[in-house]
């Protein structure tokens, strides 16, 4: 499993574009991890799924209420990352109102999930090889803090959690 001063794994997520301009079209376009990350702070939160209930309700609406604190504390990017296909992440993006807030990036065959070793195996639910719930502050491609929820449990990859540890 990654850890704290790990480099995250050289891996592409896929992220839902609406709008063609800045070098991307319209639909998925994918996102090489360490370069998107590299001279960057980027608060990165995963989950099992997107639209599900704990993720819709709680998890991502966190970390969008608190988007100008995390920039306050020195956070360029916030990403959303979940084992679904680029199109589900850009749905569920217009759903929960992400624009501009947090980038919902796409690990649709878990290639990420797997790379990190945050697996979370729901195939007696009917969903698969999907990513376990955690938050991890990145700092220049390399993980400075992370926060591994047990199973079933909401209680420290939160927007609350991540933001405190950015501020320190």
């Amino acid at each position: 499993m990654i850890k704290v001063g790990d480099t995250l794994p050289a891996s592409t997520l896929m992220e839902f574009s609406e709008v063609e301009g800045n070098g991307c079209s319209i639909g998925p376009n994918p996102v090489d991890v360490s370069k998107a990350a590299a001279g960057k702070t980027i608060a990165l939160f995963a989950l099992p799924g997107a639209f599900t209930p704990t993720c819709s309700a709680k998890h991502v609406p966190g970390y969008v209420e608190h988007v100008a604190d995390f920039k306050a504390a020195g956070v360029d990017e916030i990403w959303c990352v979940s084992v679904n296909d680029a199109f589900v992440m850009g749905a569920w993006a217009r759903d929960q109102k992400t624009d501009g807030k947090v980038r919902m990036l796409a690990d649709g065959s878990a290639a990420f999930a797997q790379a990190t070793g945050l697996t979370l195996d729901l195939t007696a639910r009917g969903m698969g090889l999907r990513s376990n719930r955690y938050s991890m502050l990145i700092k220049d491609g390399k993980v400075a803090s992370l926060n591994v929820e047990g199973p079933g449990k909401f209680e420290v990859s939160d927007a609350a959690t991540l933001l405190a540890q950015a501020k320190a």
